[in-house]
């Protein structure tokens, strides 16, 4: 007695063969159903193989997860000089084109903060004589409004320098701001017009590096537009920034070794040209009017990733060759995301480490819920910055804002999370030089102004937000770090490696 339709399993009735099927059509069904049940079976094996095999070779993987320009390269750079310290070294002359590129990305940076002063200064001088009449009801606050007219009681992060060019002139003040122009400002302003036109040979050496790192053949570009020496200069006088796409810079000749005598006569060109450039380059960097500029326009080139201008004697001479401290400092900025493989040389050898940087996107977060450690960078020292990419949103809730979404994503809820409360060093000259955190994280309220209680209390907030969102408990790592620095940061790697390997050992167990 045949089943009902009811009773029938429909899955059966799907696979079963058509009643009419010719014996060729029968021989044609049967071969697919062997080749797929033969891939099927060839799957099954790959899959057990790789599982052996990451058991055997102790593959583990880390993320590293943090905005922009939170150490996450450096922090990568440092895995590579501790535990693969033979590619390191064979990799630290190719460094040297990025070197040379952060050291034109600083020139660009002051040469546009000392034509936008001298813009604005001269448009003051011109309104000392003609300029609007005083009232005083048309002062400007520092405090921010919401478009209604009310103030939001922040205190406005960003300088708006066209803004402030707008602003009307105290009578008392015209005959200052007439006079205020001497003729040493005059004097040396003419020579630092003069340093900038025999520094005018950096636009071949930009265009001739940018070249090196992606290749002509490329669709994109190396930078993200075009200025006064071929870098966009904001109105804060900073140069756009070269990035490139992750393993592309290697592939146009920095991570490789030379393949001819042209690219070896390229690469020793551009050190040549910053070599004839060098006395102007160290006379543009130590000019106290250079330093009163940037002083007045709060733009602190000392503080940003790549910055090797108090080092320029050395790495522009001719012969420079990077050491281990300049590659972890230079600054490459990459778009997208990145994956890096490499044995251990040193340690725990054998062992394969598979890195993976996202580019600061919390979006892709969920494709890596089997890793078995994330390292999250939070710069503390970016309390009093921005974001480049928005200049409305604070750098340092930015980082609350992405440590609390990694903290209560239920896919990474077994992750060990690793959290490096980094660029401590730039925070201690920060408080050092009187800058008042309270200001800028009004829950500081009135604690001591010091390294210390500062890191203290930035600890305890990020360990309150994992302990709060988590969706199980789970231990708090937490470090206040300073990845440049190769000591400290070598015994802090140290610990974040026994903890990765432990969490790789219990996921092994269980497999």
């Amino acid at each position: 007695m045949r089943a009902s339709a009811e009773d029938e399993d429909p899955l059966a009735a799907a696979l079963r063969p058509p009643l009419d099927e010719s014996p060729e059509a029968r021989a044609i069904r049967l071969a697919r159903e062997e080749e797929a049940a033969r891939v099927s079976q060839a799957i099954d094996e790959a899959i057990r193989v790789e599982r052996l095999a990451n058991k055997k070779n102790k593959v583990v993987r880390v993320l590293l997860l943090g905005q922009s320009e939170s150490g996450k390269s450096t922090t990568l750079r440092q895995f590579q000089r501790i535990y693969t310290p033979t590619a390191f070294r064979e990799e630290r002359i190719h460094w040297r084109v990025i070197i040379q590129l952060n050291v034109i990305r600083s020139v660009h940076t002051i040469l546009g903060a000392v034509t936008a002063h001298r813009r604005q200064t001269s448009r003051t001088r011109v309104r000392t004589i003609s300029g609007p009449r005083w009232d005083s009801r048309s002062q400007v606050t520092s405090v921010r409004t919401d478009g209604k007219g009310k103030g939001k009681g922040r205190v406005d992060l960003e300088s708006d320098f066209e803004d402030e060019d707008e602003r009307p002139i105290d009578p008392s003040a015209r005959s200052f701001y007439a006079d205020s122009y001497s003729e040493d400002e005059s004097q040396e302003d003419a020579e630092l017009d003069a340093i900038s036109q025999r520094l005018m040979p950096l636009r071949r050496v930009e265009a001739m590096l940018k070249e090196r790192l992606v290749p002509p053949s490329e669709d994109e570009p190396a930078d993200l537009g075009g200025g006064p020496l071929g870098l966009t200069v904001s109105a804060l006088g900073l140069a756009k920034e070269v990035f490139v796409r992750p393993g592309k810079w290697r592939a146009g000749g920095a991570g490789t070794r030379p393949a001819s005598a042209v690219a070896v006569e390229a690469a020793d060109e551009s050190q040549r040209a910053l070599f004839e450039c060098r006395f102007d380059l160290m006379q543009l960097w130590s000019s106290m009017r250079v330093r009163e500029i940037l002083a007045l326009r709060r733009i602190r080139p000392e503080e940003e990733s790549g910055f090797f201008l108090n080092d320029l004697d050395r790495v522009t001479g001719y012969n420079y060759v990077p050491t281990d401290d300049d590659v972890l400092r230079a600054r490459l900025k990459t778009i997208g995301v990145s994956e890096y493989k490499f044995e251990m040389e040193a340690g725990d050898q054998g062992t394969q480490w598979r890195i993976v940087d996202v580019g600061g996107s919390p979006t892709w977060v969920p494709f890596f819920d089997s890793v078995e450690a994330i390292i999250f960078l939070a710069p503390i020292s970016a309390f009093d910055q921005v974001l480049s990419e928005d200049p409305k949103v604070n750098r340092l809730e930015d980082s609350v804002l992405l440590w609390k979404g990694i903290c209560q994503n239920k896919l990474l809820a077994k992750v060990d999370l690793v959290l490096f409360l980094n660029k401590c060093d730039i925070l201690q000259r920060k408080l050092d030089s009187g800058i008042r955190l309270a200001r800028y994280v009004k829950s500081y309220d009135d604690r001591p102004n010091d390294m210390e209680t500062a890191s203290k209390y930035f600890r305890g907030k990020f360990s309150a937000i994992q302990r709060t969102y988590s969706p199980v408990p789970r231990r708090f790592y937490g470090y206040c770090t300073s990845v440049t620095e190769s000591t400290t940061t070598a015994g802090i790697l140290a610990s974040v490696r026994d903890i990765v390997l432990r969490q790789n050992l219990r996921s092994l167990r269980l497999a």
